[in-house]
C-alpha cells in the first residue's frame, strides 16, 4: 500500500452549490473541464509517484465523471455529513493502510502542489502530529475578496487564527482576527486565509469518526472544528504562493473568480 493516500471528497448534494463537482470552469485559453477534472489535476501534479489518488463520493454522476478522467473511485454513504467523515468512510471500505492520509478538497483547482508536499513534509517531520492544514497569509486582494463576500452577506472562503505553538486556536467564516475593514495592520495583513486541505494520521481520522458534531462546528459550517472542540490539535502549517492566486469554489459566483485566475496564470 502506498505511503500517502491522497483522498478527493465530491458531493452532489451540496447546499450552497448542488452539482458543484460537476460545475464548468474555463481554462486560459477557453478549454472547458469540470470542477473534478480540475481538482484531479491538481491534486496528482502534487500527489508524486508514492501517492495513491481516490475520488470518494456517494454519487454515479460524480463516479462516472471520476471514471472519465482516470480516477480512481471509492463509493461511500449519503449519510457522510462532510468531507472528513467521507475520507474516513473511504479509508475503511478500501482498506487502505496508507501512513498519511491526505484530504484534498474537491472545490480548490487552484491549489499548488507545494502546499501539498510542505504539509506532507510536515508530518513526516512531526511523528507526534495526527493532524495538520495549511494556511495562507492573505494579500490585499485576497482580504478584499473575503470583506466583498461577508458585506454581500455570501458565505465563502475560511479564515483561522494561530497561537504560538502553531496550532490553531479557531475557524471561521467571519474575517477573523478583526481589522476593521482595513488590509493591513502595523505593515502585514492580518488575516490567514485556511487552504481547505488535510493531512491526517489514521489514528486521528479515526477518532474525529468516534465525536458528536458539537455547537461550534453546526454554527460555522466547518468539519474541522470538531477536532478542536473535543481537544485535538490542528497543527496549521504557514505556506506561499508568491505569484499564484487561491481561492475555492464555494457558490456560483466564484466561478468567473476563478476562471480569471486560471487565465492570468496561464492553465488550461
Amino acid at each position: 500500500m502506498a505511503e500517502i493516500s491522497i483522498i478527493i471528497p465530491a458531493r452532489f448534494a451540496s447546499t450552497r452549490y448542488p452539482g458543484k463537482p460537476l460545475a464548468i470552469l474555463k481554462g486560459a485559453s477557453g478549454t472547458e473541464r469540470t470542477l473534478l477534472e480540475r481538482s484531479v489535476l491538481a491534486a496528482r501534479a502534487a500527489a508524486g509517484e508514492t501517492a495513491a489518488l481516490y475520488v470518494a463520493t456517494d454519487d454515479d454522476r460524480i463516479a462516472e465523471e471520476a471514471a472519465r478522467i482516470g480516477a480512481a473511485v471509492i463509493m461511500t454513504d449519503p449519510s457522510c455529513r462532510n468531507g472528513t467523515e467521507r475520507v474516513a468512510q473511504a479509508v475503511e471500505r478500501a482498506k487502505l493502510d496508507s501512513e498519511i492520509i491526505v484530504n484534498f478538497q474537491g472545490d480548490a483547482p487552484l491549489t499548488p502542489p507545494h502546499f501539498v508536499t510542505r504539509l506532507i513534509e510536515t508530518m513526516r517531520a512531526e511523528p507526534q502530529t495526527g493532524m495538520a492544514t495549511p494556511i495562507l497569509r492573505c494579500d490585499a486582494e485576497a482580504l478584499a475578496n473575503f470583506l466583498a463576500d461577508r458585506k454581500a452577506g455570501r458565505v465563502g472562503a475560511t479564515t483561522v487564527v494561530s497561537d504560538a505553538h502553531r496550532h490553531a486556536l479557531y475557524f471561521s467564516k467571519e474575517v477573523l482576527p478583526f481589522t476593521d475593514g482595513r488590509t493591513v495592520v502595523d505593515g502585514v495583513v492580518p488575516v490567514f486565509h485556511h487552504v481547505g486541505l488535510y493531512a491526517y494520521r489514521p489514528a486521528a481520522l479515526s477518532a474525529y469518526t468516534g465525536w458528536e458534531p458539537g455547537p461550534l462546528e453546526a454554527l460555522e459550517g466547518l468539519e474541522q472544528l470538531r477536532f478542536l472542540e473535543n481537544g485535538h490539535p490542528v497543527r496549521t502549517v504557514e505556506v506561499s504562493a508568491p505569484g499564484a492566486a487561491f481561492w475555492e469554489l464555494n457558490n456560483p459566483s466564484d466561478v468567473p473568480l476563478i476562471e480569471s485566475y486560471l487565465k492570468r496564470m496561464g492553465t488550461d
